[in-house]
């Protein structure tokens, strides 16, 4: 919470209640409706909840069923009092801004007990999917997730066309060769290249990147700018920095790669390669 003392004058300058969002989480983020929750109870904070199957493992958050109004939060309960757990969207008004210093802070730990003791916060519970991010195996799980809730929704923007299975999300300035197989559950970003006969599958393709002819990639994360060479084979969540040159004719197994890196030699045992 710390950082958001260092914004209070910005945050504060009109009076009006401002998002604060986790980075590490997808989901379809109802902006709209948690602004109008938010106006309607007139507390200070609203968080956005979402139910588990294992309140177990998190913790929990407590709330009155007809008006959200948190009671309290139990961290990794025993015994069932809850199964909804902080999905890590806000919506604050700026008086939230006077209860936190500048110094490091935790909004989950310092700031929402207090605010929950006094009334001010309240709960609006997610209706969609909702994935915590933050590993690259759990983010490959959110994208298959997110492109899921597209082609339930809006259809017309996932991808189509000869060699496209199943979930395709393409950028329009990215181009695909001939006889490739992309898909399902495939993202690929602007200016990508993918040359002839590569076969992509639960795959993230980041911006500016290079795949060359006849490469195979599955349960991938490549990053930006990266060059993939010719007839690599690369599987089991292997993460590609920034920048990350892979030669022609080599196996990543569940390789993760820091950014700036060229990789002459296979992998063939989960590693990270610095």
């Amino acid at each position: 919470a710390g950082p958001l003392a260092l914004a209070r004058d910005l945050l504060a300058e009109d009076g009006e209640p401002f998002f604060v969002l986790n980075s590490d989480v997808i989901c379809e983020f109802p902006f709209v409706a948690l602004a109008h929750f938010h106006r309607q109870h007139g507390g200070e904070g609203s968080l956005v909840v979402t139910r588990v199957e294992e309140p177990a493992k998190y913790g929990v958050v407590v709330c009155e069923a007809d008006t959200g109004r948190i009671c309290r939060f139990v961290e990794k309960p025993r015994v069932f009092v809850s199964n909804k757990i902080n999905a890590g969207l806000y919506m604050f008004s700026p008086g939230i801004l006077q209860r936190i210093q500048l110094r490091p802070t935790s909004i989950e730990k310092e700031i929402f007990p207090a605010m929950a003791q006094e009334g001010q916060l309240y709960a609006m519970e997610l209706q969609s999917f909702w994935m915590d991010i933050g590993q690259p195996k759990d983010f490959l799980t959110g994208m298959c997730m997110y492109l899921q809730a597209l082609r339930a929704q809006h259809p017309e923007k996932l991808h189509s066309g000869p060699g496209v299975v199943g979930n395709v999300l393409v950028d329009p300035s990215a181009k695909i060769g001939a006889n490739c197989v992309i898909g399902p559950n495939v993202t690929i970003g602007a200016g990508v290249v993918v040359e002839d006969g590569v076969r992509i599958k639960r795959c993230t393709v980041l911006k500016g990147a290079r795949i060359r002819s006849h490469s195979w990639l599955e349960s991938c994360i490549v990053g930006w700018s990266c060059s993939v060479g010719q007839w690599v084979r690369m599987e089991n969540v292997t993460v590609l920095g920034e920048d990350v040159i892979v030669n022609d004719e080599l196996y990543l197994n569940g390789a993760n790669v820091l950014p700036h890196k060229s990789i002459a030699e296979s992998v063939p045992e989960p590693r990270i390669i610095m």
